[in-house]
């Protein structure tokens, strides 16, 4: 009798337990709610790729000419294909011989930079007698400068990736807006949200995946500017010890022909004068 008079004289608090009661969810409902119903429902990378629309392709061929490059780059960028000890030993036993013309067809054989540009000097020199050494200088360092030049443009194609990519990642994004908007403006019975952030997300795909691959460019394109530096300074140090050798001995040569000239002119006036 208590409790039925005190349930209707205070119906209120009774009604809100009761409510209570059946919108809490009991954990077994909780875990069957939050379990996913199928592995398709997990957004994986591909997907998310894939909604980048198709400016995705042209960032995904830059990727694969970046990494074809990086992989080219770590084969060649290498000192053995600037200068080796081996060659500069050879050049110097040569030269301490003066045989010039062995030295030009060993470094005809060789593919070091530095073997290009004493073969490109020694090749002017025998082609031209009566050449100075400050000529030769001049003609070595032009191939040089040439080889540096060579190599500080083999890697200027990483930066040239890098540069496009995020252009390339920023004309996808004008395009999602673009086609996120002109639904949004004449689709009338879709959901507009839900318009909107297909575009959305179609633009902001494009722009990180374009700066991801420009990133990742003008990281590997700073680590080789960098070896280019050292190569070029190996190659100018052993350019200037090649010419050095070169412009002793040239010079020694020249100073002896000099004095066998003069030796023969001093005793040609003494032979006439025996002769009368």
């Amino acid at each position: 009798m208590i409790f039925l008079f005190a349930a209707a004289s205070h119906p209120l608090p009774l009604w809100f337990a009761a409510a209570a009661a059946a919108a809490t969810p009991s954990p077994d409902a909780n875990a069957g709610a939050l379990a996913p119903s199928s592995p398709d429902g997990f957004t994986t990378l591909w997907n998310v790729l894939v909604s980048g629309g198709v400016f995705m392709i042209p960032l995904a061929a830059l990727l694969f000419i970046g990494t074809l490059l990086v992989m080219i780059y770590f084969l060649t960028l290498r000192r053995g294909n600037v200068v080796t000890r081996r060659y500069l030993d050879t050049a110097e036993a040569l030269l301490r011989k003066r045989d010039y013309l062995g030295l030009l067809a060993v470094s005809n054989r060789h593919s070091e930079a530095v073997a290009q540009v004493t073969q490109r000097a020694l090749d002017f020199a025998t082609k031209n007698p009566q050449v100075t050494m400050e000529t030769l200088r001049e003609v070595a360092e032009t191939e040089a400068v040439r080889q540096a030049t060579m190599l500080n443009s083999r890697i200027s194609y990483l930066a040239d990736v890098g540069t496009i990519a995020p252009m390339v990642g920023l004309l996808g994004t004008v395009s999602g807006m673009i086609k996120s908007f002109s639904s949004l403006a004449n689709d009338i019975a879709t959901s507009k949200p839900m318009t909107l952030a297909s575009g959305v997300s179609e633009a902001l795909v494009c722009t990180a995946s374009g700066l991801v691959v420009g990133i990742l460019a003008f990281a590997f394109y700073a680590y080789f500017r960098g070896r280019v530096g050292r190569l070029i300074a190996d190659l100018e140090a052993a350019a200037t010890q090649v010419m050095a050798l070169l412009a002793m001995y040239y010079q020694t040569a020249g100073s002896s022909a000099s004095a066998g000239s003069a030796r023969r002119r001093e005793r040609e006036p003494v032979a006439l004068e025996d002769e009368f």
